[in-house]
């Protein structure tokens, strides 16, 4: 059997304990994970300081070089895996056995941080607004006669990473060029991207000692917030509040994005239907970037109905089948908790189940080991109904009506805002929102992201600090 060994330092290391990650269908074993434990990640970090020294003895433009050649690697290399090895279509294969998403999504996740890698110079770029990276190395520097200083906050980045979407990795990727090294924390369905990841880095020629890696229950992730200076970590909306007044941890919650017709253009919805059904579909509507919410002053009940003629007929196929569109939830009892919180939400007054009717059998599917929920489309005569708060881990959509003066002050927290408008009033009220975090402006998907733009706070803002630099001639 496959064996995921710890990675201490960039050196496996075999545990006493282990866990097994089992098919979500079938529930075979299809590997064996070593545990750690939150006493050997704190042991562990007090060499942390060794990772950023190391890759400062490489230059940055050759680790660009390195991240970039692992592009290649991770998308197409046979790489190592337990006491063999894993070649791209063994990746895909497993994640998705693991994980329930289908098998073309993996793929499509892989080809995205493929992508991220193989562009890290130009993100870079943009993420550093062109500051020469010897300025990050030494700590100082001159550029156009300005003295610059940054200092390192930390050595290491710790990470508490899910099991949902593989493409979150994409925000991790550009650290190892900022020579600041990584301790990651796998999700338990999710050991794969990871770990193949680091395989691609270290045969790139990425310095081993730069980085960690430790598979466990949450009490390992705890472990490594607590014991490194700056931390990134996954969650719902409980784990967002927990952090929301820590400055060292960076916190990617639900993302609750949306859709927003402007006045000017919502009579023209339906020629906008494609982009609202992709920003609501595509993935299984498993990322923070999935459309969770469409707004409108009008014409609600028109677009609700047609995106439930749209996905509200679509069903479970299995992995490998290329048109499946929805992934399993592996977790027992979570599916079954979605729906009937689904089910309080849609009993209040104002709210209204489009995609009922399509749903004979319901819209939560169990299955033997694992369970599907239908994609669901819900209309808000307002937005005072507690279902306009509601995002889940499928495709799942409410359509709001609400009067364009209003909407800004209703949405809540965005983490990507897509408001199809040419009123320039509008856009400069967008624009000037606090509650928004990414903002499209015109037809773009929710789900099309600009990888030279940060995502929910730059990493680099959050891993250097400015400061003033003075040195005698």
């Amino acid at each position: 059997m496959i064996h995921f060994p710890i990675l201490r330092w960039g050196k496996p290391y075999k545990s006493l304990e282990v866990d097994k990650v089992v098919h979500f269908a079938t529930g075979e074993p299809v590997a064996e994970v070593s545990q750690a434990n939150p006493g050997l990640v704190a042991r562990d970090m007090r060499k942390a300081s060794r990772a950023r020294e190391v890759l400062r003895e490489v230059p940055a433009t050759e680790l660009v070089g390195m991240v970039k050649k692992a592009a290649e690697l991770f998308s197409t290399a046979e790489l190592p895996l337990g006491e063999g090895s894993q070649s791209p279509d063994d990746f895909v294969r497993q994640q998705s056995a693991t994980t329930g998403l289908p098998e073309h999504m993996c793929r499509m996740n892989m080809e995205k941080l493929r992508y991220v890698l193989d562009h890290i110079d130009e993100i870079l770029l943009s993420l550093t607004r062109g500051l020469d990276p010897g300025i990050l190395t030494r700590g100082y520097g001159e550029e156009g006669g300005v003295m610059r200083s940054y200092q390192a906050t930390t050595p290491v980045l710790g990470m508490v990473l899910p099991s949902n979407s593989p493409g979150v990795h994409s925000l991790w990727l550009p650290i190892v060029p900022l020579q600041i090294g990584l301790v990651l924390k796998p999700g338990p369905q999710e050991p794969w991207t990871p770990w193949r990841m680091t395989q691609a880095f270290f045969e790139a020629g990425i310095p081993r000692e730069a980085v960690a890696l430790y598979p466990g229950l949450g009490e390992v992730g705890a472990a490594v917030l607590n014991n490194t200076p700056r931390s990134l970590i996954f969650g719902g909306t409980a784990t967002v509040e927990q952090y929301a007044g820590n400055p060292n941890v960076q916190v990617h919650g639900p993302g609750f994005s949306k859709i927003l017709l402007g006045d000017d253009e919502v009579d023209n919805w339906e020629s906008h239907l494609d982009l609202m059904v992709d920003s609501v579909l595509i993935n299984s509507g498993r990322g923070c970037i999935n459309c969770s919410g469409i707004w409108a002053s009008r014409h609600t009940r028109e677009i609700a109905e047609a995106i439930a003629e749209r996905i509200g007929p679509i069903a479970p196929l299995p992995p490998e089948d290329p048109n499946a569109s929805l992934a399993a939830f592996t977790v027992p009892g979570q599916a079954a908790a979605i729906s009937g919180d689904i089910d309080n939400a849609v009993a209040e007054a104002g709210v209204t189940e489009v995609t009922a009717r399509f749903h004979d059998g319901g819209r939560h599917e169990a299955r033997e080991r694992c369970d599907y929920l239908r994609p669901t489309v819900v209309h808000c005569e307002s937005p005072a109904p507690a279902a306009v708060k509601k995002e889940y881990m499928f495709p799942f959509v409410t359509v709001v009506e609400c009067p364009q003066d209003r909407m800004l002050a209703s949405i809540g927290p965005t983490l990507v805002a897509t408001a199809i408008t040419s009123d320039a009033a509008f856009q400069r009220a967008l624009l000037d929102a606090r509650n928004v975090d990414r903002l499209n402006i015109g037809p773009i998907p929710t789900i099309r992201l600009n990888w030279l733009q940060p995502h929910e706070g730059n990493i680099v803002d959050f891993l250097f600090r400015p400061r003033a630099f003075q040195m005698a001639s």
